[in-house]
């Protein structure tokens, strides 16, 4: 992860939940008070998010001490410990929520990915991630996919082209976007990869011949219209197939030997895994 990012996102979720001061703690705790705590796993799934727990302490408390019991990746099961810390009791009771809430979410993200990646070992296609994300916190559910056992796409608008359907459409055609596109590439910056969406067997065609791209995404096909299509690219560009594509059916779109596979609900249809956070005796 980018460590500016996350400092930066760590900084804003701190400052939306604490405001002008965490007023609980601030009437009942001293500030000088110490105090331990460990993250109680009360689910089973895949654990994600530790190291984003520790920077959100040490962000706080630069001092504060981190022993994990688990890794970011691990199998985790109802009833274990996940890491203990031990820090002023301020600083524990303010961060409390935040790392709860993004540890719970990603695991709930990374428990789902490992779902879709097993259902597909031993086939060559990778699962991808896409953009539909939660605004301004992508970074954590995209680092959540890659602990499950994906890949990201792209992180944004601005790590690679992809032409999908309404650009096309306003474009005014497949053609003109691929040349457009290609001109723009090769002016402003030559390593941005060009993706483009096709909406079928002559949409393929139509790229395969106009060329200048890296991928082509194979839209809402069957995988029997997936297993056409890959005749007629013939491994000249990379490929992706995208749309429709659940736990029920993906490992048939796995045979198809499609290169990529990209789910949005890896993401949107995730659900979080029930972890707390207990203060212990020191």
């Amino acid at each position: 992860m980018n460590s500016e990012q996350l400092h930066e996102l760590i900084k804003s979720a701190l400052k939306e939940d604490i405001g002008d001061g965490d007023h609980s703690t601030l009437s009942c705790i001293p500030t000088n008070a110490k105090g331990k705590a460990v993250l109680k796993i009360k689910q089973d799934g895949i654990l994600a998010g530790m190291d984003v727990a520790e920077e959100i302490f040490r962000y706080k408390e630069p001092s504060s001490t981190f022993k994990r019991f688990k890794n970011d990746g691990d199998a985790i099961k109802n009833g274990e410990t996940g890491f203990e810390v031990l820090a002023h009791v301020h600083t524990i009771l303010q961060c409390e929520r935040l790392v709860l809430n993004c540890m719970q979410r990603m695991s709930g993200i990374a428990t789902l990915t490992r779902q879709y990646a097993d259902k597909i070992k031993g086939y060559k296609t990778r699962i991808l991630d896409t953009r539909k994300t939660t605004p301004n916190f992508r970074l954590l559910e995209k680092e959540a996919v890659k602990i499950g056992g994906g890949e990201n796409h792209r992180m944004g608008l601005y790590d690679m082209i992809m032409l999908k359907d309404n650009h096309i459409d306003y474009c005014g055609g497949l053609e003109t976007a691929i040349e457009r596109a290609y001109e723009y590439v090769q002016r402003i910056n030559p390593a941005l990869k060009i993706e483009i969406e096709t909406r079928g067997l002559d949409d393929i065609r139509r790229v395969v011949k106009t060329g200048k791209v890296h991928r082509i995404m194979l839209d809402n096909f069957t995988p029997e219209l997936i297993v056409e299509g890959l005749k007629i690219i013939d491994g000249r560009f990379e490929t992706e197939a995208s749309g429709g594509i659940n736990l029920d059916n993906i490992e048939t779109f796995a045979k198809t030997g499609v290169d990529f596979v990209s789910i949005g609900a890896l993401i949107h249809q995730a659900k979080s895994i029930d972890l707390s956070l207990k203060a212990v005796a020191i």
